[in-house]
């Protein structure tokens, strides 16, 4: 039984002393023909990543220019999400198996939440791959055209996965990638939109905060809001390298003994590996009184992640593989420089010297977390650069933009 998920009514003229008239004139100009158009997304969880926040602001800021949109989430058993979590790290060039045991785990899932979909619509999104065969196995009912869009980067995928998803893929009308770069060899979808992920400045996890507040917030999980602090927001998962981002910081410690990490994260429902990699996580980190891995289990909500980026003294988003990294636009925005892992759609945002650093080692990393906090000003300079930058390419009026110019073009 897919779930609908109910989101609070949001108004696209409260973005107006961010972004300006022009450009939320330009969305309702650009809105007027799809009035009434109904939209469905479907994805695998309404708590936890990226999407999940996405859609959170997407759904009710399409409603406020008239299109009927709805967001759904699909059913699945820790089996079923155990088999997707290795489709989406198989997708992004993971050596792992692929059995035809794990193959019909995610046949008879998608053949599940196929049959219970109910409605008919204008258009469909599907997100990802944990319920990408919907549409094949619906013979394409239920909608006029069906999209799918891809958050991870396929580009060096694992053929296991690859070539079992292709046919599947085979059906949709149109789809989404965060980078042309993403897009994998021999996708069989011609029509291919590029739209980056964007932030919502005014969601509890971006709005603004004052310091004191911030402070005090992050006092409550045992950090010193006087002495430096460094951050990073992300899933556990392999992929993030959090005990890389540990490794660093014993770096950083030698020579800054005051310094503190903190390593914030979710636990979705969709991600059970994710369990696994936190105990680890907390092996590797010990009994460091300064070092704290925190997550929402914990109380570490999106007011809480809000107040944790604002203390930051640097933001590190050491990811091996990074669809885009949405923690990196969220630092960005509050005025943090990053160090980011040169992967993905990270260079997209950390413009390396200008916003933050671009590393691709332990060493690395933490020889630019010494450089910002022993140089606060550059730093300052860093962020006010970020902030900038998210301004102009990463606020969720852009991805509106994207989105509508699609459907638009899909309607012509």
């Amino acid at each position: 039984m897919h779930e609908p998920v109910s989101v609070p009514p949001r108004s696209l003229d409260a973005l107006r002393p961010l972004v300006g008239d022009e450009v939320i004139e330009a969305l309702r100009e650009l809105a007027a023909p799809l009035r009434g158009l109904r939209v469905l997304h479907v994805n695998a969880t309404a708590f936890g990543g990226g999407v999940a926040e996405i859609l959170a602001t997407h759904i009710p800021l399409l409603q406020d220019l008239g299109l009927e949109a709805e967001w759904r989430v699909i059913h699945g058993d820790d089996a079923f999400f155990r088999v997707t979590k290795a489709m989406h790290n198989g997708l992004q060039g993971m050596d792992l198996a692929f059995p035809p045991e794990m193959q019909g785990i995610w046949k008879e899932g998608n053949r599940q939440n196929a049959a219970s979909l109910s409605g008919d619509y204008d258009v469909i999104v599907i997100h990802d791959p944990q319920p990408a065969g919907i549409p094949m196995l619906r013979e394409r009912r239920g909608a006029r055209f069906w999209i799918w869009r891809c958050h991870i980067d396929t580009s060096a995928p694992n053929p296991a996965f690859w070539s079992f998803l292709l046919p599947y893929l085979s059906v949709y009308d149109a789809a989404i990638f965060t980078m042309a770069e993403y897009v994998g060899p021999g996708f069989p979808v011609s029509r291919v939109a590029i739209i980056p992920p964007t932030i919502d400045p005014l969601s509890p996890k971006n709005a603004p905060m004052d310091p004191g507040e911030a402070r005090a917030t992050v006092a409550r999980f045992g950090v010193d809001g006087n002495r430096p602090l460094l951050l990073q927001v992300s899933r556990f998962d392999p992929w993030k390298d959090p005990l890389g981002v540990i490794d660093a910081y014993r770096l950083v410690k030698r020579e800054r003994p005051e310094v503190q990490l903190a390593l914030v994260g979710s636990m979705a429902h969709d991600d059970p590996e994710g369990w696994f990699y936190y105990d680890r996580t907390l092996r590797h980190a010990g009994e460091d009184p300064d070092l704290h891995v925190l997550h929402n289990f914990h109380g570490v909500g999106a007011w809480e992640v809000n107040a944790f980026q604002r203390v930051a003294d640097v933001v590190i988003q050491k990811s091996l593989r990074e669809g885009f990294g949405l923690t990196v636009t969220e630092a960005l925005w509050k005025g943090k420089p990053v160090i980011g892992g040169r992967v993905g759609g990270i260079p997209l945002q950390v413009l390396d010297g200008e916003t933050g650093f671009l590393v691709s080692s332990v060493e690395e990393c933490a020889a630019r977390a010494l450089e910002l906090l022993a140089h606060p000003e550059k730093a300052r300079a860093m962020g006010e650069r970020g902030r900038d930058h998210v301004r102009q390419h990463f606020l969720c009026t852009r991805g509106l933009r994207d989105e509508l110019m699609l459907l638009r073009s899909l309607l012509d």
